[in-house]
């Protein structure tokens, strides 16, 4: 696939790898070197060397994902993805890796896609040898030992359990399962315990009658040692490490180091050249699409569990990469899904039909895309959903039947040449994961990073020519017709029915139970869909009059980039923050302006109407600022706790076109029944379905409400909702605006008199009246010292399985350095550990955190530990309490240079500095927002943490953290599971139960009957019971039917006498105060001070306000 020539490659002078001779096409902007090298054993590798790093990563795409999983072993990629680090031969600790990377600031993370499996990380720079050594380990010589894999079969199911309840996940699935048969589309990717056991059960049940007196056989590892792990387990063990020694050829991998290449060519070489080459197929592409002639012309209509409406078309297109010069899909995806005038987004927009819409193409797999059309409709466009897929049809129908003139397709290359020109770099993690996967598109090597990120105008002489680019863009319209699409209109049950005018005959999805039914687009639909558009309303978008022109930067070289903004205005109404950018160099700019009453959040009547405000601002703005945000200048109109803000980014050139716009619409704004309506019902939605979410999350947010001294809960907000009418928000608006605070920050491609003279625009056109800043600020609510408190409430989603904790302890003001510090490297040491200990080891759930929380008015900070389980949350509480013991006597044992290593990392992550100039604004942003404009607060924290000693750490966690400490101040919040688990019982009791039912008689119990039963020492009664009754039933059981319901009764005695330990829900302690009422909790906390400035910078001559 793969576009490239041999005579472009040659060999370093050690013979070790080849390297590809020609430059790297880059962006201008780009000042990182680059070199693409090929191994011996087949491995490519993008070689990234970047002189200012102060972090390394590195991304290893495997080009083969779930649609290569065994078809009677769905899951086993993602499986191998999870159980690969657990240790290596060089590296046996399970968690040498995540411990080695916590300790040099770092992290690492993977994914399982459909055609691809990637594993990342980022370090240190210093650091990136040794992490590269226990990367590369991996994929060599992997451990996959047998102790490891129950319990990462166990993630994977949790895992799967968490998306149980997840209409994306349900629906992904469903639209998979909905393939023609035998298409390797429909494969379950995620597993679960069940499919991935399956045949290790079918193996061990063929095994039985020829092994010995246990029915067991001898499992050999592919070492040849014998391993004790239940062969359900050890064969996809197995499985993965012969998946995984296939591998090497279809594995991409991009570093990026402070290292020169030749340095990091020879660390790549030597550290990745043990990958054994198997010979396969580098890229495995299916061609085949997964729509065939069933599948296609047919509605769909699918059971959600949360409440919304939306509809999808989809149609079966071409996988895209090969059309990387014109991109056909992203040309005909910019009109479909336009939401300027006489797109079908307003059309559809101002018939209350939709809330949102996209379009575009979507690579399922390397060999085959859909395009889809997705539209999030309102309740009134759900009842006229026929009319709005006709709509998308007509839309279609007037693309066909219109002219393309060259300058469209110049104008979105044009948008993509500014944007690659001026890319700034990211994340080093994400462009390392970015680049391994571009790695596979086919494209000549010296353009793997420009082809993806660029266009090419169409031929100008004959564009309908094959290769003209108009020409392929007109097929693939072609394909976008009705007798090809597939709809699938999505709501709950009662809404289907309420709709189709009673119950309907429903299938369900096999894996997550998702209710569906199919029928064939009728005749009248597909007469009406293949027609000419005839909808006057609809017609193709003008020139975009926000493309910038004006692109020039003032480069002034400077020893070193400022570390702060500077006050350059402040009045009673407005303090105005500024920094001309001085170190990224692009003709971009990022405001924020801050505008605070409090007003908005005096109420929870207050609140809602202040975000409906907010809401209604976006809505009325969609037309206008669409072209905008296309030509890579956007914005943000939202709420919060203290008022409103507008967010300002991209090219400076056109900014304050923009932001006149949206000020003067905040102004005048005049509220239309229709469009308010509509926003009710979808704040109405989104505030109900949030209670369906994930528990985790739902914990937080109580966690969150009860220490925020000023904040009204959903619930409140959603009685407050309903009865909210224009007049009630054109009143509030006017008494919102009309006396204000505002804080202002400008970073970038500006001068000062352009951000004073934005400034005085804003303030202009609000006409607004001061307010003092100390009247608007946000406090937080904390426990008294020695309190200890559980909040417990059940999980609103009768269906959810999952229980969560959220688990807080109060560690004090940020305001004091030393304090701050101290709170900070603790928590850097635990949080590594806590994953191991109650994720990896425990298996207690998929979801667990721990991580500092900082409170509201960011005065305040704590501890945050987080679990979702399906153990019950008193259960989760313990396993908390008794790793916080474990960590104490690890503090104990810790030796110095393991403690030098922790500070060490969390310095370097001190010193990290901003990448790109969104990330150095929202730095300084963070320092106004609370007020306390310490901006060199990161240089502080690195002196004080010199000073820090373990003492020091030992200290501060037996005082605020450890559960013995008689004055830690602790709140957790315990949401509970409704629906009951399947009852176990201990495995001890099945011996017992043959030998209770040998003694009555029972003569023909079958050899190792156990084994099919039991997992992880313990048994689902259900099926123990089943056992019974059906060997009782049989003749010759030696028991007669009016003695065998007393010996069911009798081994199910048993079955209560050996509880599994699993089914232990914990218990509370006596000494904890446990409340039901959030409220009654909130008044026993105490607030927190007012924010203030901790430096003063005298930036300007005299501070009045």
């Amino acid at each position: 696939m793969t576009i490239q020539s041999n005579v472009d490659w040659k060999s370093d002078p050690t013979g070790s790898y080849r390297y590809y001779t020609k430059p790297i096409h880059k962006s201008p902007q780009d000042d990182r070197d680059y070199r693409l090298i090929r191994l011996e054993n087949g491995l490519e590798a993008m070689l990234v060397h970047d002189a200012k790093a102060d972090k390394a990563a590195a991304s290893l795409d495997v080009a083969v994902g779930h649609l290569h999983d065994p078809d009677d072993m769905p899951g086993l990629a993602h499986f191998c993805e999870h159980l690969l680090f657990m240790g290596t031969e060089q590296y046996p600790g399970e968690n040498e890796y995540s411990e080695y990377l916590s300790k040099n600031n770092g992290h690492s993370n993977a994914f399982t896609s459909t055609s691809n499996t990637n594993y990342f990380f980022t370090v240190a720079t210093n650091a990136l040898p040794g992490a590269l050594s226990r990367f590369s380990s991996f994929f060599h010589s992997p451990l996959f030992a047998p102790s490891c894999t129950v319990r990462e079969l166990n993630a994977v199911d949790s895992e799967h359990k968490k998306n149980h309840q997840s209409d994306v996940w349900r629906i992904f699935q469903l639209n998979k399962h909905l393939s023609k048969d035998g298409h390797q589309w429909s494969k379950f990717g995620s597993g679960n315990k069940d499919s991935l056991s399956k045949v290790g059960q079918d193996l061990k049940a063929q095994s039985l009658p020829k092994n010995g007196a246990n029915g067991s056989a001898d499992y050999r590892t592919p070492d040849g040692s014998l391993s004790a792990t239940p062969l359900p387990s050890r064969v996809p063990v197995t499985l993965s490490i012969d998946e995984l020694r296939k591998r090497v050829r279809r594995m991409r991998l991009c570093v990026i180091g402070k290292e020169p290449l030749d340095e990091l060519s020879e660390l790549v070489s030597k550290l990745f050249s043990p990958i054994a080459n198997r010979g396969l197929d580098p890229l495995p592409i299916i061609h085949d699409h997964p729509f065939g002639p069933n599948e296609m012309g047919t509605l769909v209509s699918v059971e959600t569990v949360m409440a919304f409406h939306a509809l999808e078309i989809s149609f079966p297109f071409p996988w895209q990469p090969p059309y990387w010069q014109h991109q056909p899909g992203h040309f005909l995806a910019h009109f479909v899904g336009h939401e300027g005038p006489g797109s079908l987004h307003s059309y559809l927009k101002q018939k209350g039909w939709v809330i949102a819409l996209s379009a575009g193409p979507q690579n399922l797999s390397r060999g085959f895309a859909m395009f889809k059309v997705t539209l999030r409709l309102t309740k009134e466009g759900f009842d006229h959903y026929r009319e709005a897929s006709l709509a998308v049809f007509n839309y279609l129908s007037l693309l066909r039947d219109s002219k393309f003139p060259t300058w469209f397709q110049k104008e979105l290359a044009t948008i993509k040449q500014t944007r690659f020109r001026f890319a700034e770099k990211r994340r080093p993690e994400d462009y390392a994961l970015w680049v391994t996967e571009q790695l596979t598109w086919p494209v000549p090597r010296d353009q793997v990073l420009s082809a993806p990120q660029l266009i090419s105008e169409w031929d100008e002489t004959n564009p309908l020519k094959v290769g003209g680019g108009e020409r392929e863009t007109r097929d693939m319209l072609d394909m976008l017709r009705v007798d090809r699409g597939r709809t699938v209109l999505m709501a709950r049950k009662d809404e289907h029915e309420r709709l189709g005018g009673g119950a309907r005959k429903w299938e369900e999805e096999p894996w997550y139970g998702t209710g569906y039914s199919v029928e064939k687009y009728d005749e009248a639909f597909v007469k009406e869909a293949e027609g000419p558009n005839t909808i006057k309303d609809l017609y193709l978008p003008g020139p975009n009059e926000f493309i910038p022109t004006r692109l020039d930067v003032d480069k002034k070289e400077i020893e070193q980039p400022s570390k702060r903004p500077h006050l350059i205005r402040e009045t009673a109404l407005s303090s105005l923050w500024h920094k001309k950018d001085d170190q990224f160099w692009v003709p971009r700019a990022q405001v924020i302006v801050d505008i605070r009453n409090p007003v908005a959040n005096e109420s929870a009547r207050a609140a809602v109407m202040t975000r409906l405000f907010a809401e209604l601002v976006t809505d009325s703005l969609t037309e206008f600022s669409y072209d905008a945000d296309l030509a890579g200048l956007s914005y943000n109109f939202g709420q919060h706790s203290l008022g409103v803000f507008v967010t300002l980014s991209g090219y400076n050139d056109k900014l304050h076109v923009l932001a006149h716009h949206v000020f003067e619409k905040a102004k005048n704004l005049q509220v239309k029944a229709d469009r308010l309506n509509l926003k009710k019902e979808e704040l109405r939605r989104d505030w109900e379905n949030f209670f369906l979410d994930q528990p985790y999350r739902i914990s937080d947010y109580f966690s969150r409400h009860i220490l925020t001294e000023t904040d009204f809960t959903l619930m409140e907000k959603l009685e407050e909702l309903t009865t909210i009418t224009p007049d009630d928000i054109q009143q509030h608006i006017t008494k919102l605006l009309s006396k204000v605070h505002i804080r202002l920050l400008v970073v970038g491609n500006m001068y000062k008199d352009e951000a004073i003279h934005l400034t005085e625009t804003v303030e202009q056109t609000l006409q607004s009246a001061a307010v003092p800043a100390d009247q608007v600020v946000e406090l937080s609510l904390s426990p008294a010292a020695g309190s200890n408190t559980v909040l417990s409430a059940p999980i609103p989603n009768p269906n959810e399985v999952n229980s969560a904790l959220t688990y807080f302890v109060h560690t004090g003001s940020v305001v004091d350095p030393r304090l701050r510090v101290t709170s900070a490297l603790t928590a850097q040491i635990l949080s590594e550990p806590a994953f191991n200990v109650l994720r990896t080891r425990e298996q207690l759930g998929y979801i667990v955190s721990c991580s500092e929380w900082q409170l509201a008015g960011a005065q305040e900070r704590g501890l945050r530990i987080a679990v979702q389980s399906e153990r019950a949350p008193a259960y989760l509480e313990e396993r908390v309490e008794a790793f916080l013991e474990e960590m104490r006597e690890k503090l104990v044992d810790m030796k110095e240079d393991e403690f030098e290593e922790q500070r060490d990392g969390l310095d370097k992550r001190w010193k990290e500095k901003a990448k790109n100039m969104s990330e150095e604004t929202n730095r300084f942003w963070f320092y106004i927002d609370s007020g306390h404009l310490d901006f060199l607060r990161r240089d502080t924290n690195i002196e004080v943490l010199k000073t820090i000693t373990k003492q020091d750490i030992l200290d501060f966690f037996m005082k605020y953290i450890h559960p013995s400490s008689p004055t830690r101040a602790k709140i957790s919040v315990h949401m509970k599971s409704g629906k009951p688990r399947p009852k176990k019982v201990d495995a001890a009791a099945l011996p017992v139960m043959a030998e209770l039912a040998s003694s009555r008689g029972v003569t023909n119990i079958p050899e190792a009957w156990t084994e099919e039963l039991t997992a992880d020492g313990e048994a689902l009664l259900d099926p123990v019971v089943a056992f019974w009754k059906d060997l009782l039933a049989k003749d010759g059981s030696g028991v007669s039917s009016d003695a065998a319901p007393a010996l069911l009764a009798d081994i199910s005695a048993v079955a209560d006498k050996y509880p599994a330990a699993s089914q232990r829900e914990g218990a509370i302690p006596e000494s904890v105060t446990v409340l039901t009422d959030m409220e009654v909790l909130r008044a026993r906390l105490l607030p927190s001070s007012p924010p203030k400035p901790t430096v003063e910078w005298g930036d300007l001559p005299t501070s009045k306000f």
